[in-house]
């Protein structure tokens, strides 16, 4: 008999800490889940989950929209902001009720409130202190200010808040950050007819992805009314009357534009910040400044009783990683092996058309030593495309020149975060581009483009 209330208790109720904890009971062990806020996580109640209902109300819009193209004229066509933000929080209410049904199904414990974490074995949630055998951080993360003159302006908002408004309408839109984040609103907000200008800093949107991507992807904006501005460095925000002014350099020389609302979309910092007390603190070392946990193969930090996954150890930040994460770390701390590969990880953006990645870019591939083969398939060949209308776009493969072997995909197409499972698996496998050619895909799909880019 455990001289512990629990063999496990997980702070963070996210898709990392639910999904871990779902995998702890089915191993038998007694599991609790502190969770200070709502079920779900940053994913379900202020990121992927939202986000993507926000942007299906403004695709059917765009869709209307542009349906006298296809033969289907619509008078009176109005983005009825309120309706969407109010179907957005059904979609939540829906998605965490089901959440916590699971949760009382499986019979693990919820313990509502902030813990503190007071010692090896011990979590305090108000006043009370609960004992574990095993602790596991699931506490993700929330969106970074740079420190940028005029942040903290009134009007000048991060994600979280910005999904909070509901789609509510913004005639002038500045996005400083053309990361995945900010691509995504962008396309909300362009396709309900709002004014948006983006700025990044780097030499291109979506910097970490295919370079032809982030090309690609600023036309496709720019068609929309986006007005895109890349190398463009923010110098400071300013008020004007009821006005933002946003201030940034391009090629030498300063530009500043007006906006209602400013959206702040450079980065995510850990949610690490009073997790301790001041005596378990000072056991702790960190990965760098912004204060991601440091922990071995096992997910074990400094101290071997406590475990941390997700996004406040850096890495990776997605939902699906998380939740791979804590199941691969429960199966560890039973003496078992990790079976959820880590080096093939997915990654979709919800534009219009969708992006979606896995594996490695050919320059990445050559920074590493490996000689590769790219196969570029257009998907202005692909009919299923011309029917939809989305004129451009490609499936890129990357293989290894020597034998084949695929090690990476881009795509820029229809249903490609569909898609993009096919080429995991592939990749995860060890498939040779011509495995994949010879397997007969569906005509006319988006997916056959991926059979015949392995054709090429």
């Amino acid at each position: 008999m455990s001289d512990y209330q629990f063999d496990l208790i997980i702070i963070g109720a996210g898709p990392g800490g639910y999904e871990a904890a779902f995998y702890a009971q089915e191993l038998g062990m007694n599991v609790a889940i502190v969770e200070r806020d709502r079920v779900g996580g940053t994913c379900l109640n202020r990121g992927c989950i939202p986000t993507k209902a926000l942007m299906h109300s403004s695709d059917v819009y765009r869709e209307a929209a542009n349906g006298a193209e296809v033969g289907v004229e619509v008078s009176g066509l109005k983005a009825n902001r309120a309706r969407i933000g109010e179907r957005k929080d059904e979609v939540l209410d829906t998605l965490r009720a089901g959440i916590k049904g699971l949760i009382d199904k499986k019979k693990i414990t919820l313990i509502e409130g902030q813990g503190l974490i007071t010692g090896e074995h011990e979590v305090e949630v108000a006043g009370e202190t609960y004992t574990s055998e095993k602790i596991m951080l699931a506490t993700g993360s929330h969106p970074f200010f740079p420190p940028i003159p005029g942040a903290d302006l009134e009007g000048v908002i991060d994600s979280t808040q910005l999904i909070e408004m509901g789609g509510e309408e913004i005639p002038d839109f500045v996005i400083i950050g053309g990361g995945v984040i900010g691509i995504e609103f962008a396309t909300i907000y362009a396709d309900l007819k709002d004014h948006v200008t983006v700025i990044e800093g780097a030499d291109r949107l979506l910097p970490l992805l295919d370079k032809e991507i982030g090309r690609s992807i600023k036309m496709t904006l720019e068609k929309k009314g986006v007005d895109v501005h890349v190398k463009s460095p923010v110098k400071k925000i300013e008020k004007d009357g009821d006005k933002l002014v946003v201030t940034f350099e391009e090629k030498g020389e300063e530009v500043a534009v007006k906006a209602d609302k400013v959206l702040l979309c450079v980065g995510r910092k850990p949610t690490t910040v009073g997790l301790f007390s001041e005596e378990m603190y000072h056991k702790y070392e960190w990965k760098d400044a912004k204060k991601f946990f440091i922990v071995n193969e096992q997910y074990q930090t400094a101290c071997p009783s406590i475990y941390a996954i997700g996004d406040c150890i850096g890495g990776i930040q997605l939902a699906h990683v998380s939740a791979a994460e804590g199941r691969n770390a429960v199966a560890m701390m039973n003496g078992g092996q990790a079976t959820i590969q880590m080096n093939t990880v997915p990654s979709c953006i919800y534009t219009d058309p969708e992006i979606a990645v896995v594996g490695m870019t050919a320059d990445e591939a050559k920074e590493a030593g490996i000689e590769v083969i790219t196969k570029k398939y257009p998907m202005s060949a692909n009919g299923k495309t011309i029917i939809a209308g989305l004129d451009r776009g490609f499936v890129k493969l990357v293989a290894r020149a020597d034998d084949h072997v695929l090690i990476g995909a881009h795509l820029l197409c229809g249903r490609a975060s569909d898609l993009i499972g096919e080429l995991a698996v592939a990749i995860g496998r060890g498939m040779m581009l011509e495995e994949v050619a010879n397997i007969i895909h569906p005509h006319p799909s988006f997916a056959e483009a991926i059979m015949e880019a392995a054709r090429l």
